[in-house]
Protein backbone atom coordinates (compact mmCIF):
# COMPACT_ATOMS: atom_id res chain seq x y z
CA UNK A 1 0.00 0.00 0.00
CA UNK A 2 1.12 3.34 -0.74
CA UNK A 3 2.90 5.45 1.82
CA UNK A 4 2.04 2.36 4.57
CA UNK A 5 5.15 1.87 6.38
CA UNK A 6 3.11 0.10 9.85
CA UNK A 7 1.87 -3.86 10.67
CA UNK A 8 -0.23 -4.08 13.95
CA UNK A 9 -0.03 -7.79 14.07
CA UNK A 10 3.46 -9.93 15.19
CA UNK A 11 2.78 -13.27 14.04
CA UNK A 12 4.51 -14.40 10.81
CA UNK A 13 2.22 -13.65 7.92
CA UNK A 14 1.25 -16.73 5.54
CA UNK A 15 2.56 -15.13 1.85
CA UNK A 16 0.84 -16.07 -0.89
CA UNK A 17 -0.78 -13.96 -3.70
CA UNK A 18 -4.77 -12.72 -4.30
CA UNK A 19 -6.33 -12.42 -7.71
CA UNK A 20 -4.73 -14.96 -9.15
CA UNK A 21 -8.26 -15.15 -11.21
CA UNK A 22 -10.28 -12.15 -10.53
CA UNK A 23 -13.14 -14.56 -9.49
CA UNK A 24 -11.37 -15.62 -6.16
CA UNK A 25 -12.08 -12.31 -4.54
CA UNK A 26 -15.60 -11.45 -3.76
CA UNK A 27 -16.94 -8.75 -2.16
CA UNK A 28 -20.78 -7.87 -1.64
CA UNK A 29 -22.05 -4.69 -0.45
CA UNK A 30 -23.51 -4.32 2.88
CA UNK A 31 -26.81 -1.26 2.12
CA UNK A 32 -27.88 0.92 4.41
CA UNK A 33 -31.40 0.69 3.03
CA UNK A 34 -32.39 -1.73 1.01
CA UNK A 35 -35.48 -0.75 -1.85
CA UNK A 36 -39.03 -1.82 -0.98
CA UNK A 37 -40.53 -1.81 -4.51
CA UNK A 38 -42.42 1.46 -4.82
CA UNK A 39 -41.14 4.84 -5.82
CA UNK A 40 -40.04 6.66 -8.65
CA UNK A 41 -36.40 5.39 -8.91
CA UNK A 42 -35.21 2.06 -10.30
CA UNK A 43 -32.70 0.35 -8.29
CA UNK A 44 -30.22 -2.97 -9.30
CA UNK A 45 -28.87 -5.03 -7.30
CA UNK A 46 -25.35 -5.90 -9.73
CA UNK A 47 -23.21 -8.39 -10.17
CA UNK A 48 -19.93 -7.50 -12.56
CA UNK A 49 -16.78 -9.20 -13.18
CA UNK A 50 -13.47 -7.39 -14.22
CA UNK A 51 -15.31 -3.71 -14.40
CA UNK A 52 -15.15 -0.06 -12.63
CA UNK A 53 -18.85 0.77 -11.01
CA UNK A 54 -18.26 3.82 -13.28
CA UNK A 55 -17.75 1.71 -16.70
CA UNK A 56 -21.12 -0.24 -15.54
CA UNK A 57 -22.92 2.74 -15.01
CA UNK A 58 -21.57 4.54 -18.45
CA UNK A 59 -22.83 1.54 -20.47
CA UNK A 60 -26.29 1.61 -18.88
CA UNK A 61 -26.96 5.33 -19.26
CA UNK A 62 -25.90 4.84 -22.85
CA UNK A 63 -28.13 2.82 -23.77
CA UNK A 64 -30.61 4.34 -21.88
CA UNK A 65 -29.95 7.22 -23.74
CA UNK A 66 -29.72 9.24 -20.25
CA UNK A 67 -27.42 11.39 -18.29
CA UNK A 68 -25.23 9.33 -16.24
CA UNK A 69 -25.62 11.92 -13.43
CA UNK A 70 -28.94 10.45 -13.20
CA UNK A 71 -27.38 7.43 -12.19
CA UNK A 72 -26.32 6.81 -8.21
CA UNK A 73 -24.32 4.03 -6.02
CA UNK A 74 -23.40 3.96 -2.96
CA UNK A 75 -19.45 3.11 -3.27
CA UNK A 76 -16.83 1.55 -5.84
CA UNK A 77 -16.44 -1.42 -5.76
CA UNK A 78 -12.94 -3.25 -7.03
CA UNK A 79 -12.58 -4.01 -10.61
CA UNK A 80 -10.59 -7.25 -10.82
CA UNK A 81 -12.91 -8.77 -8.44
CA UNK A 82 -16.92 -10.62 -8.73
CA UNK A 83 -18.79 -7.61 -6.88
CA UNK A 84 -22.78 -7.16 -5.86
CA UNK A 85 -23.84 -3.81 -5.01
CA UNK A 86 -26.64 -1.62 -5.47
CA UNK A 87 -27.00 1.03 -8.51
CA UNK A 88 -30.13 3.39 -9.08
CA UNK A 89 -31.41 5.67 -11.55
CA UNK A 90 -33.38 8.43 -10.71
CA UNK A 91 -37.19 9.68 -11.62
CA UNK A 92 -37.71 6.34 -14.03
CA UNK A 93 -41.78 6.70 -12.95
CA UNK A 94 -42.98 4.72 -16.05
CA UNK A 95 -44.01 0.87 -16.40
CA UNK A 96 -42.47 1.71 -19.78
CA UNK A 97 -38.98 2.88 -18.04
CA UNK A 98 -38.99 0.18 -16.02
CA UNK A 99 -39.25 -2.41 -18.84
CA UNK A 100 -36.54 -0.76 -20.74
CA UNK A 101 -34.55 -1.36 -17.48
CA UNK A 102 -35.49 -4.87 -17.36
CA UNK A 103 -34.58 -5.61 -21.24
CA UNK A 104 -30.89 -4.66 -20.29
CA UNK A 105 -30.60 -7.86 -18.54
CA UNK A 106 -27.94 -9.46 -20.13
CA UNK A 107 -26.80 -6.88 -22.37
CA UNK A 108 -24.22 -5.20 -20.68
CA UNK A 109 -20.50 -6.50 -20.43
CA UNK A 110 -19.51 -8.89 -17.53
CA UNK A 111 -22.53 -7.55 -15.43
CA UNK A 112 -25.55 -9.46 -14.37
CA UNK A 113 -28.94 -7.97 -12.98
CA UNK A 114 -29.48 -10.14 -9.99
CA UNK A 115 -32.71 -7.93 -8.99
CA UNK A 116 -34.63 -4.80 -10.63
CA UNK A 117 -37.22 -3.19 -7.80
CA UNK A 118 -38.29 0.32 -7.45
CA UNK A 119 -37.44 2.40 -4.47
CA UNK A 120 -38.26 5.76 -2.94
CA UNK A 121 -34.83 7.58 -2.17
CA UNK A 122 -32.59 8.09 -4.86
CA UNK A 123 -29.42 6.22 -3.67
CA UNK A 124 -26.18 8.56 -2.85
CA UNK A 125 -22.19 8.12 -2.26
CA UNK A 126 -21.57 6.66 1.29
CA UNK A 127 -24.93 5.17 1.85
CA UNK A 128 -24.10 1.74 3.22
CA UNK A 129 -22.62 -0.23 5.66
CA UNK A 130 -19.74 -1.59 5.26
CA UNK A 131 -18.81 -5.09 2.87
CA UNK A 132 -18.56 -8.53 3.02
CA UNK A 133 -15.51 -10.37 1.29
CA UNK A 134 -14.68 -13.80 1.00
CA UNK A 135 -11.28 -13.48 -0.80
CA UNK A 136 -9.01 -16.80 -1.47
CA UNK A 137 -5.25 -16.88 -1.15
CA UNK A 138 -2.70 -18.38 -3.02
CA UNK A 139 0.88 -19.87 -3.36
CA UNK A 140 1.06 -19.59 0.21
CA UNK A 141 4.96 -20.80 2.01
CA UNK A 142 4.90 -24.61 1.83
CA UNK A 143 2.31 -24.95 -0.95
CA UNK A 144 4.50 -25.69 -3.67
CA UNK A 145 5.68 -29.06 -2.05
CA UNK A 146 5.19 -32.11 -4.70
CA UNK A 147 4.45 -33.83 -1.76
CA UNK A 148 0.41 -33.82 -0.73
CA UNK A 149 0.46 -34.42 2.95
CA UNK A 150 3.40 -31.78 2.72
CA UNK A 151 1.11 -29.54 0.81
CA UNK A 152 -1.86 -30.18 3.30
CA UNK A 153 -0.11 -29.52 6.44
CA UNK A 154 1.70 -26.02 4.83
CA UNK A 155 -2.12 -24.76 3.84
CA UNK A 156 -3.88 -25.85 7.78
CA UNK A 157 -0.44 -23.90 8.99
CA UNK A 158 -1.52 -21.07 7.06
CA UNK A 159 -4.83 -20.94 7.59
CA UNK A 160 -4.07 -20.92 11.86
CA UNK A 161 -1.99 -18.21 12.06
CA UNK A 162 -4.04 -16.41 9.12
CA UNK A 163 -6.88 -16.81 11.66
CA UNK A 164 -5.30 -16.17 15.10
CA UNK A 165 -4.16 -12.91 12.79
CA UNK A 166 -7.95 -12.16 12.19
CA UNK A 167 -8.60 -12.59 16.00
CA UNK A 168 -5.82 -10.01 17.10
CA UNK A 169 -7.16 -7.36 14.34
CA UNK A 170 -10.89 -8.09 15.46
CA UNK A 171 -9.33 -7.04 18.67
CA UNK A 172 -7.08 -4.04 17.82
CA UNK A 173 -8.80 -2.76 14.89
CA UNK A 174 -6.21 -2.57 11.55
CA UNK A 175 -4.68 0.44 9.92
CA UNK A 176 -7.38 2.07 8.04
CA UNK A 177 -4.85 2.97 4.81
CA UNK A 178 -5.76 3.62 1.82
CA UNK A 179 -5.11 0.47 -1.02
CA UNK A 180 -4.13 0.78 -4.00
CA UNK A 181 -7.12 1.25 -5.81
CA UNK A 182 -6.88 4.86 -4.56
CA UNK A 183 -3.93 5.51 -6.68
CA UNK A 184 -4.67 3.38 -9.40
CA UNK A 185 -2.81 -0.39 -10.47
CA UNK A 186 -0.95 -0.99 -11.98
CA UNK A 187 -0.28 2.59 -13.13
CA UNK A 188 -0.11 4.39 -9.97
CA UNK A 189 -0.70 8.03 -10.78
CA UNK A 190 -3.97 9.38 -9.88
CA UNK A 191 -2.13 10.84 -6.43
CA UNK A 192 0.15 12.59 -8.72
CA UNK A 193 -2.92 14.26 -11.11
CA UNK A 194 -3.94 15.65 -7.31
CA UNK A 195 -0.38 17.03 -6.24
CA UNK A 196 -0.23 18.61 -10.00
CA UNK A 197 -3.34 20.17 -8.94
CA UNK A 198 -2.71 21.13 -5.86
CA UNK A 199 0.36 23.02 -7.19
CA UNK A 200 -2.11 24.99 -9.82
CA UNK A 201 -0.27 23.41 -12.54
CA UNK A 202 -3.47 22.50 -14.80
CA UNK A 203 -1.31 21.66 -17.69
CA UNK A 204 0.68 19.24 -15.98
CA UNK A 205 -2.14 17.41 -14.11
CA UNK A 206 -3.42 16.68 -17.07
CA UNK A 207 -0.29 15.46 -18.63
CA UNK A 208 0.23 13.27 -15.51
CA UNK A 209 -3.06 11.48 -16.78
CA UNK A 210 -3.26 11.12 -20.38
CA UNK A 211 0.77 11.10 -20.54
CA UNK A 212 3.84 9.83 -18.17
CA UNK A 213 3.91 6.25 -19.67
CA UNK A 214 4.23 3.97 -17.06
CA UNK A 215 6.26 0.63 -17.54
CA UNK A 216 3.87 -1.45 -16.01
CA UNK A 217 1.56 -0.67 -18.32
CA UNK A 218 0.88 -2.85 -21.99
CA UNK A 219 3.01 -1.18 -25.00
CA UNK A 220 -0.10 -0.26 -26.92
CA UNK A 221 -0.81 2.12 -23.49
CA UNK A 222 2.71 3.48 -23.04
CA UNK A 223 3.28 3.98 -27.52
CA UNK A 224 -0.23 6.37 -26.67
CA UNK A 225 0.67 7.77 -23.64
CA UNK A 226 3.89 9.07 -24.73
CA UNK A 227 2.87 10.13 -28.25
CA UNK A 228 0.73 12.51 -26.32
CA UNK A 229 4.07 14.03 -24.43
CA UNK A 230 5.51 14.39 -27.81
CA UNK A 231 2.77 16.72 -28.85
CA UNK A 232 1.03 14.20 -31.41
CA UNK A 233 -2.53 14.32 -29.79
CA UNK A 234 -4.17 13.20 -32.43
CA UNK A 235 -1.98 10.62 -33.17
CA UNK A 236 -2.43 9.72 -29.32
CA UNK A 237 -6.11 9.46 -29.58
CA UNK A 238 -6.04 6.91 -32.63
CA UNK A 239 -3.84 5.07 -30.31
CA UNK A 240 -5.24 4.53 -27.28
CA UNK A 241 -7.16 0.88 -26.73
CA UNK A 242 -11.04 1.12 -25.61
CA UNK A 243 -9.74 0.97 -21.95
CA UNK A 244 -8.52 4.19 -22.17
CA UNK A 245 -12.17 5.77 -21.83
CA UNK A 246 -11.50 8.44 -19.69
CA UNK A 247 -8.15 9.95 -21.35
CA UNK A 248 -10.36 9.69 -24.66
CA UNK A 249 -12.95 11.94 -23.21
CA UNK A 250 -9.78 14.62 -22.34
CA UNK A 251 -7.86 14.54 -25.04
CA UNK A 252 -10.88 15.03 -27.82
CA UNK A 253 -11.41 18.32 -25.68
CA UNK A 254 -7.77 19.61 -25.82
CA UNK A 255 -8.06 18.97 -29.89
CA UNK A 256 -11.06 20.98 -30.39
CA UNK A 257 -9.13 23.54 -27.90
CA UNK A 258 -5.98 23.30 -29.73
CA UNK A 259 -7.58 23.37 -33.29
CA UNK A 260 -9.67 26.60 -32.12
CA UNK A 261 -6.05 28.21 -30.92
CA UNK A 262 -4.90 27.55 -34.51
CA UNK A 263 -7.50 29.28 -35.97
CA UNK A 264 -7.21 32.42 -34.36
CA UNK A 265 -3.72 32.63 -34.90
CA UNK A 266 -3.95 31.92 -38.79
CA UNK A 267 -6.60 34.97 -38.48
CA UNK A 268 -4.28 37.10 -36.77
CA UNK A 269 -1.47 36.54 -38.92
CA UNK A 270 -2.99 36.39 -41.65
CA UNK A 271 -2.26 32.62 -42.95
CA UNK A 272 -4.47 29.15 -43.58
CA UNK A 273 -4.47 27.15 -40.55
CA UNK A 274 -2.54 24.61 -41.77
CA UNK A 275 0.49 27.15 -41.68
CA UNK A 276 0.30 27.43 -38.36
CA UNK A 277 3.26 26.08 -36.01
CA UNK A 278 1.97 23.61 -33.73
CA UNK A 279 4.98 23.76 -31.68
CA UNK A 280 4.08 27.58 -30.82
CA UNK A 281 1.02 26.60 -29.50
CA UNK A 282 0.61 27.48 -26.47
CA UNK A 283 -3.36 26.23 -24.74
CA UNK A 284 -4.20 28.55 -21.82
CA UNK A 285 -5.52 26.89 -18.43
CA UNK A 286 -9.25 27.30 -19.17
CA UNK A 287 -8.57 24.63 -22.30
CA UNK A 288 -6.88 22.04 -19.36
CA UNK A 289 -9.74 22.71 -16.85
CA UNK A 290 -12.31 22.45 -19.25
CA UNK A 291 -10.54 18.86 -20.36
CA UNK A 292 -10.56 18.06 -17.01
CA UNK A 293 -14.43 18.87 -17.05
CA UNK A 294 -14.63 16.40 -19.55
CA UNK A 295 -14.57 13.43 -17.02
CA UNK A 296 -16.97 12.41 -14.16
CA UNK A 297 -17.30 14.59 -11.67
CA UNK A 298 -16.72 11.46 -9.28
CA UNK A 299 -13.24 11.22 -10.88
CA UNK A 300 -12.09 14.93 -11.32
CA UNK A 301 -12.73 14.79 -7.37
CA UNK A 302 -10.78 11.59 -6.88
CA UNK A 303 -7.46 13.15 -8.10
CA UNK A 304 -7.00 15.92 -4.87
CA UNK A 305 -8.70 12.99 -2.59
CA UNK A 306 -5.92 10.78 -4.08
CA UNK A 307 -3.58 12.80 -2.79
CA UNK A 308 -4.60 13.47 0.15
CA UNK A 309 -5.26 10.04 0.94
CA UNK A 310 -1.28 9.42 -0.13
CA UNK A 311 -0.66 11.61 3.09
CA UNK A 312 -2.79 10.24 5.37
CA UNK A 313 -0.99 6.50 5.08
CA UNK A 314 2.08 8.42 6.00
CA UNK A 315 0.01 9.67 8.91
CA UNK A 316 -1.08 6.86 9.98
CA UNK A 317 2.00 4.80 9.70
CA UNK A 318 3.50 6.85 12.23
CA UNK A 319 0.46 7.02 14.36
CA UNK A 320 0.09 3.10 14.38
CA UNK A 321 3.34 2.97 15.58
CA UNK A 322 2.62 5.32 18.74
CA UNK A 323 -0.04 2.56 19.57
CA UNK A 324 -2.96 1.12 17.73
CA UNK A 325 -5.93 0.80 20.44
CA UNK A 326 -4.28 3.63 22.76
CA UNK A 327 -5.89 6.70 23.57
CA UNK A 328 -2.72 9.38 23.46
CA UNK A 329 -3.73 12.50 25.20
CA UNK A 330 -4.12 15.14 22.61
CA UNK A 331 -5.95 13.09 19.99
CA UNK A 332 -8.96 14.00 18.29
CA UNK A 333 -11.39 10.97 18.14
CA UNK A 334 -14.92 10.60 16.41
CA UNK A 335 -17.47 8.24 17.10
CA UNK A 336 -19.36 5.64 14.92
CA UNK A 337 -21.33 8.63 13.39
CA UNK A 338 -17.99 10.36 12.41
CA UNK A 339 -18.39 13.26 15.17
CA UNK A 340 -15.69 14.57 17.00
CA UNK A 341 -16.24 13.29 21.33
CA UNK A 342 -15.05 15.91 23.78
CA UNK A 343 -15.17 16.16 27.33
CA UNK A 344 -13.73 12.85 28.48
CA UNK A 345 -10.98 11.61 30.98
CA UNK A 346 -8.26 10.17 29.48
CA UNK A 347 -9.82 6.55 30.86
CA UNK A 348 -12.49 7.22 29.71
CA UNK A 349 -11.10 7.77 26.18
CA UNK A 350 -8.95 4.77 26.62
CA UNK A 351 -11.93 2.58 27.48
CA UNK A 352 -14.19 3.79 24.60
CA UNK A 353 -11.58 3.23 22.12
CA UNK A 354 -10.91 -0.54 23.34
CA UNK A 355 -14.53 -1.18 22.76
CA UNK A 356 -14.60 0.58 19.40
CA UNK A 357 -17.00 3.43 20.42
CA UNK A 358 -14.85 5.66 19.33
CA UNK A 359 -11.65 5.55 16.89
CA UNK A 360 -9.08 8.01 16.96
CA UNK A 361 -7.99 10.33 13.91
CA UNK A 362 -5.88 11.22 11.34
CA UNK A 363 -6.03 14.27 9.31
CA UNK A 364 -6.93 13.97 5.13
CA UNK A 365 -5.31 17.29 4.81
CA UNK A 366 -6.96 20.28 3.71
CA UNK A 367 -7.65 23.95 4.11
CA UNK A 368 -9.38 24.06 7.58
CA UNK A 369 -8.56 20.64 8.67
CA UNK A 370 -7.14 20.90 12.76
CA UNK A 371 -4.71 19.24 14.09
CA UNK A 372 -4.40 16.85 17.00
CA UNK A 373 -2.49 18.35 19.99
CA UNK A 374 0.19 17.29 22.06
CA UNK A 375 2.86 14.75 20.31
CA UNK A 376 0.39 13.44 17.71
CA UNK A 377 -0.50 17.00 16.54
CA UNK A 378 3.40 17.35 16.13
CA UNK A 379 3.71 14.19 13.59
CA UNK A 380 0.65 15.91 11.55
CA UNK A 381 2.27 19.19 11.40
CA UNK A 382 5.78 17.37 11.05
CA UNK A 383 4.54 15.24 7.91
CA UNK A 384 2.84 18.21 5.56
CA UNK A 385 6.26 20.17 6.54
CA UNK A 386 8.33 17.44 4.86
CA UNK A 387 6.61 17.50 1.52
CA UNK A 388 6.81 21.32 1.23
CA UNK A 389 2.97 22.00 1.74
CA UNK A 390 0.62 24.71 4.16
CA UNK A 391 -2.89 23.80 4.34
CA UNK A 392 -3.82 27.28 2.56
CA UNK A 393 -2.28 25.01 -0.67
CA UNK A 394 -5.14 22.71 -0.67
CA UNK A 395 -7.93 25.60 -1.77
CA UNK A 396 -6.75 24.89 -5.53
CA UNK A 397 -7.44 28.32 -6.65
CA UNK A 398 -7.42 27.32 -10.36
CA UNK A 399 -10.05 24.66 -9.98
CA UNK A 400 -11.75 25.66 -6.58
CA UNK A 401 -14.49 23.05 -6.63
CA UNK A 402 -11.64 20.20 -6.65
CA UNK A 403 -10.04 21.56 -3.56
CA UNK A 404 -10.56 20.78 -0.06
CA UNK A 405 -11.51 22.15 3.36
CA UNK A 406 -9.72 18.23 4.75
CA UNK A 407 -11.45 16.32 7.83
CA UNK A 408 -10.52 14.37 10.30
CA UNK A 409 -10.31 10.33 9.51
CA UNK A 410 -10.19 7.35 11.73
CA UNK A 411 -6.95 5.73 12.05
CA UNK A 412 -8.47 2.22 11.97
CA UNK A 413 -11.22 0.43 11.02
CA UNK A 414 -13.29 -2.31 13.04
CA UNK A 415 -13.39 -5.93 11.11
CA UNK A 416 -15.97 -8.38 12.31
CA UNK A 417 -17.24 -12.00 11.33
CA UNK A 418 -13.28 -12.67 10.62
CA UNK A 419 -12.52 -16.46 10.33
CA UNK A 420 -9.55 -18.24 7.91
CA UNK A 421 -9.85 -21.69 6.85
CA UNK A 422 -7.94 -24.14 4.85
CA UNK A 423 -9.06 -25.03 1.43
CA UNK A 424 -7.98 -27.04 -1.51
CA UNK A 425 -6.20 -24.43 -3.52
CA UNK A 426 -4.98 -22.54 -0.26
CA UNK A 427 -6.69 -20.39 2.38
CA UNK A 428 -10.27 -18.31 2.50
CA UNK A 429 -9.98 -15.64 4.06
CA UNK A 430 -13.67 -14.50 5.66
CA UNK A 431 -14.46 -11.41 6.67
CA UNK A 432 -16.95 -7.71 7.21
CA UNK A 433 -15.18 -4.28 7.81
CA UNK A 434 -16.72 -0.53 7.41
CA UNK A 435 -17.56 1.46 4.82
CA UNK A 436 -14.93 3.57 3.54
CA UNK A 437 -11.89 0.72 4.20
CA UNK A 438 -10.02 -1.65 2.47
CA UNK A 439 -9.83 -5.62 2.41
CA UNK A 440 -6.58 -5.19 1.26
CA UNK A 441 -5.11 -3.44 4.26
CA UNK A 442 -6.75 -6.80 6.28
CA UNK A 443 -4.70 -8.75 3.77
CA UNK A 444 -1.52 -7.42 4.30
CA UNK A 445 -1.40 -8.06 7.75
CA UNK A 446 -2.37 -11.96 6.87
CA UNK A 447 0.30 -12.44 4.43
CA UNK A 448 2.92 -9.66 5.54
CA UNK A 449 3.58 -8.31 2.04
CA UNK A 450 1.83 -5.75 -0.09
CA UNK A 451 -0.95 -7.43 -1.77
CA UNK A 452 -3.29 -5.47 -4.12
Amino acid sequence: MLNANTYVTKEEGIGGTIRNRWEDFYVEEIPEVIPDGEGPNIYIWIEKLGRTTLDVLLDIARDLHIDRKRMGFAGMKDKKAITRQWICIANMDSEEQFNQVKALEGTIHNTEFLKVVRGRKKLRMGQLKGNKFRILVKDIDGMDSEDDETRRLAIEDAAKRADAILKTLEKTGVPNYFGWQRFGKPRTNTHLVGEALIQNDLKEAVRRYIGNPSPEEGEEARVARQAYDDGEWEKSLELMHPGMRYEKMMLKVLIKEEKRAIRKIAEKEGIEPEEVDKSQVELSDKAYKNAIHALPKPLQRMFVHAYQSFLFNAAVSERVAMGMDKYIEGDIVIDKEERIVRDKTNEEFQEMVSSFEINQTCPLYGTKVPFAGGEVGKMEEAILDSYGLTKADFEVPKMPRLGSHGLRRAMRFQVWDASAKAVEDGVMCEFSIDKGSYATAVLREVLKKDVY
